[in-house]
């Protein structure tokens, strides 16, 4: 009894340590740049209050939207991590270590070259459906290769191969491209949250909040299905009907994170592999929620060193999910071999 009250105090605990941490940093992120905002400010902008007009497109206009944008793909990102993870029973399994980030990343590129070409405007719906096209497209290959090897080891590394190639194929159409608005992808071929408006935030927050809600509603049968297929299988769970749901749910979230802000790396693997250390569990009615609010924290604190660590030259905001994620996904590698070991 005692134990089970310690570990809903913990809980409590991770979720409050999250909770306001997205407040701070997203507070954080409206406030500095290299134009210093005030909380003052800040509170009259939102309260609708007569404020400077420089002051109030800075925070309404640049710095709300892509805070908020960097907060719902940040958490949209670590589920999507969370849901290969499980669907792959690997830890460091991962949107862009699986390469299905790359693919999402080469149709969306293809796409946006196409109707810019043509002078056509590209909408929030098309980027998603290209994103979603090409990550299901990498998608089919992994699994078509999982269905060939059967060490772990050799389905990562195939992945990142096909990482490579999408990434390869995207940077030859995008370095040949004659309009300078379509050389501009550059920037977001290596991460961005930048040019992020209120359209962008409205759509992919309907997009990420239902495929959440759809996502958490599937907190038993993933319970079930971490406990093994066989178990899974007697609880009375299609195990095939729950792995086309994950691998379209992890998918579509992977997609919208790419269509918008580009390829994103580690947050995927590292942020679920830290959440559940936090929480001591891997129950996904926890983890669902804890992951989204981590993903959300990561990605908003990388988000404020890449605009201000160098300003006013601005980092690519998977450089710095590097430099943190990266030695996460080590620790992940030796400790895994460790349990192994013993």
């Amino acid at each position: 009894m005692r134990w089970q009250q310690n570990r809903k105090v913990r809980y409590l605990g991770v979720f409050l340590l999250l909770g306001i941490s997205v407040i701070i940093f997203l507070i954080c992120n409206i406030c500095m740049g290299s134009v210093e905002i005030s909380l003052a400010d800040i509170e009259r902008c939102l309260m609708g209050r007569e404020t400077d007009k420089t002051v109030q497109r800075i925070v309404w206009d640049i710095r709300f939207p892509r805070a908020v944008s960097a907060m719902i793909l940040g958490g949209a990102l670590a589920l999507a991590g969370y849901l290969l993870q499980t669907f792959f029973h690997n830890p460091i399994a991962g949107p862009f270590i699986l390469g299905i980030s790359s693919g999402a990343k080469m149709i969306v590129a293809l796409v946006m070259i196409f109707l810019l070409e043509r002078s056509i405007r590209v909408s929030s719906a098309a980027l998603i459906l290209a994103a979603f096209s090409g990550a299901m497209l990498s998608m089919g290959f992994v699994l078509l290769m999982s269905h060939k090897v059967n060490n772990m080891s050799t389905l990562i590394v195939s992945g990142v191969m096909i990482g490579y190639i999408c990434s390869a194929v995207t940077e030859l159409v995008v370095t040949f491209a004659d309009d300078a608005d379509i050389i501009n992808l550059h920037s977001w071929s290596q991460g961005s949250f930048s040019g992020m408006t209120w359209e962008h935030a409205k759509a992919m927050t309907v997009v990420v909040f239902l495929t959440f809600l759809i996502v958490f509603l599937f907190s038993k049968p993933l319970s079930a299905y971490q406990l093994g297929e066989g178990y899974a299988r007697n609880m009375g769970i299609h195990i095939r009907g729950l792995r086309i749901a994950m691998i379209v749910l992890s998918s579509l979230l992977s997609a919208c994170i790419v269509a918008y802000a580009g390829p994103i790396s580690f947050v995927g693997i590292a942020v679920p592999q830290l959440v559940k250390s936090l929480l001591g569990t891997a129950k996904p009615i926890l983890m669902i929620p804890a992951c989204f609010l981590g993903g959300s924290v990561f990605c908003l604190f990388c988000d404020l060193l890449a605009r201000n660590l160098f300003a006013p030259t601005e980092l690519g905001i998977s450089t710095v999910t590097a430099i943190f994620g990266a030695p996460v996904v080590l620790w992940i590698m030796v400790k895994h071999k460790k349990e192994r070991a013993v």
